[in-house]
């Protein structure tokens, strides 16, 4: 009897460890086939390196870039970062870097821009300074966006900033910040990921400080805001789910209205003129982790673009999808017009394309 119980338990081990395991292949996107394609022509613009997160100025057409030699830093020899700015409104434009007296401190991430009338535009950027001897010590840079330069205004630090990415500015002194993990590097962190275990948090930052606007999510990443910023997106990479969120911006208060199936893992979003989401995402999830420890080992890049479609129904279109040869794993897409930027996480340049009329 008491050899069949173990027998029994064993077996439900076992089946849980396999259950698993598919999981982990299923959202690594193991499965997945790649055919590339897309509905217009891109160029690669050098300069950035790992330019990660990207937005447009919806009045100027500027772009802003932020770009950190992930390797250099994963080896033990950080490089300084930087804030780039390529202008979309000029045919020979190249990027410029608007932060040139940066040093190796300065590792900038997620970005988000706040287009004032009352003032000069505001951009805020997530920072991972290296700290020797330990983990990075997290901060929110903000900048005054001047003509071609950009003057630093404060830098923000709390101890809920265990790893932040990205951030939506909703005012000149207010934003939300993910935290893709709720435990640093670590073998925790690693558990957090494959298990696809819940727990990570959204932040809000205003008046009061920083403070917890969402809990108990799955890995968030991208995040962002409509135009009327009533409506919050994020996006929820191991899930493979955008989640959507109605916003009170009287009294920041937050409702999750409903859940989107990407089937790929979401990376940033931005809102375009229409309304439509753009987001740079990662097919093959087990094959970026590969990618960032071996840049000939390429990643896949995908982008894809979501509308609402009625009540409680979304349209997601797949705009491009490329082996890694053109451009590895694309982490965001920006659009104004038939122009199309799509940003990486660790190599050099970022794509330029112009789509068909029809997209």
């Amino acid at each position: 009897m008491r050899r069949r119980v173990v027998l029994a338990v064993l077996a439900v081990v076992v089946l849980a460890v396999l259950v698993q395991l598919g999981r982990i292949l299923l959202m690594g996107g193991v499965f997945r086939g790649i055919d590339p394609h897309f509905a217009g022509q891109c160029r690669l613009v050098p300069g950035p390196v790992g330019a990660e997160d990207l937005t447009i100025h919806p009045r100027t057409g500027v772009a802003y870039l932020s770009a950190s030699d992930r390797r250099a830093e994963l080896a033990g020899a950080p490089r300084p970062g930087a804030i780039w700015a390529y202008d979309l409104e000029d045919p020979n434009a190249a990027p410029v870097n608007l932060t040139p007296d940066a040093d190796a401190s300065f590792q900038p991430h997620g970005v988000s821009l706040w287009v004032d009338d009352a003032g000069p535009d505001v951009l805020f950027v997530v920072n991972h300074p290296p700290v020797a001897g330990g983990d990075p010590r997290h901060t929110i840079e903000i900048f005054d966006v001047g003509a071609r330069r950009l003057v630093h205004r404060a830098t923000l630090t709390h101890p809920l900033l265990v790893m932040p990415n990205d951030l939506v500015a909703v005012a000149r002194n207010r934003f939300y910040v993910t935290n893709t993990h709720r435990n640093p590097p670590g073998m925790l962190q690693s558990l957090e990921t494959y298990l696809q275990l819940a727990g990570a948090e959204v932040l809000f930052y205003g008046p009061e400080g920083f403070r917890v606007a969402i809990d108990d999510v799955v890995l968030p990443n991208g995040i962002n805001v409509s135009a009327d910023g009533r409506t919050l997106y994020l996006a929820s990479v191991t899930p493979r789910e955008l989640v959507v969120y109605d916003r009170d911006p009287a009294t920041e208060t937050l409702a999750r209205r409903a859940t989107v199936d990407l089937g790929t893992g979401p990376d940033n979003i931005e809102v375009a003129a229409d309304g439509a989401l753009w987001i740079g995402a990662h097919p093959k999830l087990l094959r970026l982790q590969s990618h960032m420890e071996d840049a000939t080992t390429l990643a896949p890049s995908q982008v894809v673009r979501v509308r609402p479609a009625g009540a409680d129904a979304w349209d997601v279109d797949e705009v491009y999808l490329n082996d890694g040869t053109e451009l590895a794993g694309a982490s965001v897409a920006a659009v104004r017009g038939n122009r199309l930027l799509i940003g990486q996480i660790f190599g050099e340049g970022i794509l330029d394309c112009e789509m068909a009329a029809a997209d």
